[in-house]
């Protein structure tokens, strides 16, 4: 059982190849406390990326957040979104670290669930550039 308004991140859980910076890795997303919070880990093989945990919640405007926190000591949080396929990750705000620039994730399901390609995105003024691409393959079923 999953704590209500949660459901929205049911197509997440599970385990996943990734694949950015051309390499490979892991991700896994799956439930804790009680289906209260939707854990995520990711392991990359490359010294470029790091290694992540990041605890996803509802938040009180009915949408979700992302506390976010890296094998470098990087600490964020995120606004995230789940909604007709697409997936979305923004932080647009200071947080725990200063607000040098501006990120978001912008990724889409393919039409059975089992893969989402997208990428990062910076912007450190006024204009959006990619940052890097990051595809999810599911493994299990």
């Amino acid at each position: 059982m999953i704590k209500a308004g949660m459901e929205p991140l049911v197509p997440l859980v599970g385990e996943w190849r990734i694949e950015a910076f051309g390499g490979s890795g892991r991700a896994l997303f799956e439930w804790t406390l009680d289906g209260a919070f939707l854990m995520q880990r990711t392991e990359v093989d490359l010294p470029e990326a790091p290694n992540t945990l990041a605890i996803i919640a509802l938040g009180p405007d009915g949408g979700f957040t992302q506390h976010y926190f890296d094998s470098r000591g990087v600490v964020r949080t995120y606004s995230m979104t789940l909604e007709d396929g697409v997936l979305t990750l923004a932080r647009e705000t200071e947080d725990f670290s200063p607000l040098d620039f501006r990120q978001r994730y912008i990724g889409r399901f393919n039409e059975d669930g089992r893969r989402i390609e997208g990428a990062w995105e910076i912007n450190h003024g006024e204009k959006w550039e990619n940052d890097f691409d990051l595809t999810y393959t599911r493994l299990d079923s």
